[in-house]
């Protein structure tokens, strides 16, 4: 894919306060970007040094091969929807969308046809000539949208764009979103702390923490093989086993804990073995009450959380570890747990994923 955005080698400082370390990245045209990290990540200093809002400390960003030093943002063409919207209260509808056309000095008539044209695609051109203060949440959000790509640009940045809007909302907007990125083939950079946000979009994802980027990969491939401990923390949905490999009398690797042996995936990489790792099992590959697999720990319930059509069960081994397993709500029932319930919770050995464990 071909890049649109380089980003070389980019540090920002506040002070003595490093937000930004040693970022390389480069993004492709036409890709949908999703930057995710907790607040202090780093990941909006990223997306405002794109933008032209702040100058990096050290290195550079290309867009389209050019340096962008010395660029103020509306030379870049790198428009960005902020959190907040920032429509302007005293244009309504139509003139908020029209501004941009109207600073690079499009005629009135074609960039009123145009404005109007974008308010038609976003489903909104009923609101044209409303105020902003009488529009919903959702229907400003198609109005910041609609501001920004009124003049084509080759990048979009969007930065946590949706956090203000309900469930039902952030979801039909995600995919308006999607559809108008395959839609106009433009790079959309979108930063968000959500991982449905970003899982859902997104090409591919960047995870960043304390100003470092800890993983980029397809959402799947993240989700699946997370390649650091921050990050298996971070998705929210893993179960992490810590301890040193030993070779069974099966030949096959395994890992002992507090729980006992646990067998490793065939694939782990040998190279891992001379120190600690971490065995890694998502929570909704771990089974309650089926068939024994290759792991299988005798466990307690302790809590329940009901997510939708999905609950999250907090289990307790014998050894004192807390366990956690998401399943539907269907199978749920057919148990019949109650807290305090013993229950068996295995997982194939397949299922896990091991990496390298860090302090």
């Amino acid at each position: 894919m071909e890049p649109v955005l380089k980003i070389v080698d980019v540090e920002k400082s506040f002070g003595d306060f490093r937000a930004v370390t040693g970022v390389n990245l480069e993004i492709g045209r036409g890709e949908f970007l999703a930057i995710m990290g907790s607040s202090g990540s780093g990941k909006s200093t990223l997306l405002r040094m794109i933008a032209g809002l702040e100058a990096p400390t050290k290195g550079d960003i290309l867009l389209n091969g050019r340096s962008t030093r010395g660029l103020a943002p509306h030379e870049r063409d790198t428009p960005m929807v902020w959190q907040s919207l920032a429509l302007f209260p005293f244009l309504n509808v139509v003139e908020n969308v029209e501004f941009g056309l109207k600073m690079r000095g499009v005629p009135a008539a074609e960039r009123r046809r145009r404005a109007l044209s974008w308010l038609e695609r976003l489903e909104i051109g009923r609101f044209a000539d409303r105020a902003i203060d009488e529009l919903s949440g959702g229907q400003r959000q198609r109005v910041a949208l609609a501001r920004a790509l009124v003049t084509e640009p080759p990048v979009l940045l969007l930065d946590e764009p949706l956090s203000a809007l309900d469930a039902h909302l952030s979801v039909r907007m995600q995919a308006v979103l999607t559809n108008l990125q395959r839609e106009l083939g433009i790079t959309f950079i979108y930063v968000t702390h959500s991982h449905s946000e970003a899982f859902a979009m997104a090409d591919r994802v960047v995870i960043m923490s304390e100003g470092r980027v800890e993983q980029i990969g397809a959402p799947k491939e993240i989700y699946l093989r997370p390649s650091t401990r921050f990050v298996a923390e971070f998705l929210g949905s893993n179960n992490i086993f810590t301890g040193r490999p030993e070779k069974g009398a099966d030949g096959g690797g395994y890992l002992r804990t507090g729980d006992g042996l646990l067998k490793l995936p065939a694939d782990a990489d040998p190279a891992l073995f001379d120190g600690e790792v971490d065995l890694i099992v998502s929570a909704d590959r771990i089974v309650l009450g089926g068939p024994s697999q290759a792991n299988s720990l005798p466990c307690r319930l302790i809590g329940e959380e009901f997510v939708g059509a999905s609950v999250n069960l907090y289990l307790e081994t014998e050894g004192g570890r807390d366990l956690v397993v998401q399943m539907p709500q269907r199978q749920l029932d057919g148990l019949s747990l109650q807290r305090g319930a013993a229950i068996g919770a295995s997982w194939s050995d397949a299922d896990g994923h091991v990496i390298r464990a860090t302090s």
